[in-house]
C-alpha cells in the first residue's frame, strides 16, 4: 500500500514538472516573440525619434540662449531709475551694480531675473530629455553664454554670469549650489565684498557638482562656466590685488 501512495506521488510530480516545463517552454517562446517584436518597432522608430530629439535639443539651445541674452539688469535699471546702468558704477548690467546705482528692488528683481533665466530652460531640458546630462549641460552652457554675450546688446555689455549659473545648477544639484551659496555668503560677510564671494563659489561649484552628480558632463559645464566666471570678473580681481575693491554696503559705489 505505501508503495503504491509513493508511485502515486511520484506520477503526480513528473506530471506537474512535465506541465511546468512545458509552460516554462511556452512563456520563453512568447517571451523572445514579444523581445523580438518590441526591437523591431524600436529600430523602425529610432531614426525618427533621433531626428526629432536633435531637433528638439537645437530649438531648446536657441531658446534657452535667448532667454540668457535678456539684460534684466539693464530693462529693470531703466524702469526704476530712468538711466542707463551700463554708463553707472561699474559699467555691469549685473544684479549687485544695479542695486547700488539704482536701488535694492531693482536690484533684487534683477538677480531673480538672472537666476530664472538659467533655471528656466535647464529645467525644460530635464522635462523633455530626462536626466541626460549631456543634454541639461549644453542647455546650461546656452543659457549662460547668453547672459554673458547677449544678442539683444550685440553680443556685449553681458553679465558676469555667478546667478545664471546658479540657476542652471539649482536644477541639476541644488544641495551643490547650496554649498556654493554657503560659502558665498561666509565669504561676503567676512571679506565684505561680493567679487570675492562669487569667485569663491564659483571656484567650489565644480568640485561640489562632481561630488552630488558624479557625471562627467556636468563636471565640464561646470568648469568651463567657472572658467568664464573669473574671465569676466578680471577688472574685480586687479582691483583686489591693488586694494581699491569696494566693499559692498549697498552704496553708490563703484564694484
Amino acid at each position: 500500500m505505501t508503495e503504491f501512495i509513493n508511485f502515486r506521488h511520484f506520477r503526480s510530480f513528473l506530471i506537474l514538472a512535465h506541465l511546468f516545463l512545458y509552460a516554462h517552454f511556452v512563456g520563453l517562446k512568447l517571451y523572445q516573440r514579444v523581445l523580438i517584436r518590441l526591437r523591431r518597432i524600436e529600430i523602425a522608430y529610432m531614426p525618427v525619434t533621433n531626428h526629432n530629439s536633435q531637433l528638439l535639443f537645437g530649438g531648446l539651445l536657441i531658446l534657452a540662449y535667448l532667454m540668457g541674452s535678456i539684460p534684466w539688469g539693464l530693462i529693470l535699471a531703466r524702469i526704476f531709475s530712468s538711466q542707463d546702468i551700463r554708463l553707472k558704477g561699474s559699467h555691469n548690467i549685473g544684479a549687485t551694480n544695479v542695486m547700488r546705482e539704482a536701488g535694492a528692488l531693482p536690484g533684487l528683481l534683477t538677480l531673480a531675473g538672472d537666476y530664472l533665466k538659467g533655471a528656466i530652460p535647464v529645467y525644460l531640458a530635464l522635462l523633455l530629455f530626462g536626466s541626460a546630462d549631456i543634454f541639461l549641460a549644453g542647455i546650461a552652457l546656452a543659457a549662460f553664454l547668453g547672459h554673458l554675450y547677449p544678442l539683444y546688446l550685440k553680443f556685449g555689455d553681458g553679465g558676469k554670469g555667478v546667478a545664471t549659473a546658479a540657476g542652471c545648477f539649482t536644477v541639476v544639484s541644488p544641495s551643490a549650489v547650496l554649498v556654493a551659496f554657503g560659502i558665498f555668503i561666509v565669504m561676503l560677510f567676512v571679506v565684505r565684498r561680493v567679487s570675492v564671494g562669487s569667485l569663491t563659489a564659483a571656484a567650489t561649484l565644480p568640485a561640489a557638482i562632481w561630488l552630488t552628480t558624479d557625471s562627467v558632463m556636468m563636471l565640464a559645464a561646470a568648469c568651463i562656466i567657472a572658467f568664464l566666471i573669473f574671465i569676466r570678473h578680471q577688472d574685480n580681481l586687479k582691483r583686489l590685488a591693488a586694494g581699491k575693491e569696494s566693499k559692498f554696503n549697498l552704496k553708490k559705489d563703484r564694484s
